[in-house]
């Protein structure tokens, strides 16, 4: 599956090994293609050296796994209820004319009422319902997603 990533995807996972980071790890363990272009590649570069700055070294290492695509030079027409801001519009329009099969982004309040939708063959998913909807994270739980991943094992000492 193609997976358009919006840049709050890349700053959250750039910023913490939290539930974000383990599923892109897990999108690109199980053989996804994770998309991104450069408009949402430097707005999350953008953001992270403002508020996160420790977070742009290992944006840099995700991006040599991730599949990048130019920025469309003109974007396609397309009308979504509610309308996207200009600043939004350009993310659908990547998703749409590579042709992903779905866009993955944490943006609630411009992207949460298209949920669920499918816009020009392009569903759209907040990170939990994309995990959901392909069989990664069990419906309503929390623990695929939120246990953390075990870099290695701490043995307790006994007394």
């Amino acid at each position: 599956m193609r997976i358009f990533l919006d840049a709050n995807i890349l700053f959250s996972a750039a910023k913490s090994n939290g539930a974000v980071r383990r599923l892109l790890d897990m999108l690109l363990d199980a053989g996804h293609d994770c998309v991104v272009d450069p408009y949402v590649t430097e707005e999350a570069r953008r953001n992270l050296a403002a508020k996160a700055p420790a977070g742009v070294g290992f944006l840099e290492s995700l991006s040599l796994r991730l599949k990048k695509v130019s920025v469309q030079a003109q974007p396609p027409v397309f009308e979504t209820d509610p309308p996207l801001p200009a600043d939004d519009r350009p993310v659908l329009a990547s998703a749409i004319h590579n042709r992903c099969d779905a866009l993955v982004t944490g943006d609630r309040t411009h992207f949460g009422p298209l949920y669920g939708k499918t816009i020009q063959g392009v569903a759209i998913h907040s990170p939990r319902s994309l995990a959901e909807a392909l069989g990664l994270a069990p419906t309503g739980t929390r623990d695929a997603l939120h246990a953390p991943k075990a870099a290695y094992t701490v043995r307790r000492r006994s007394r």
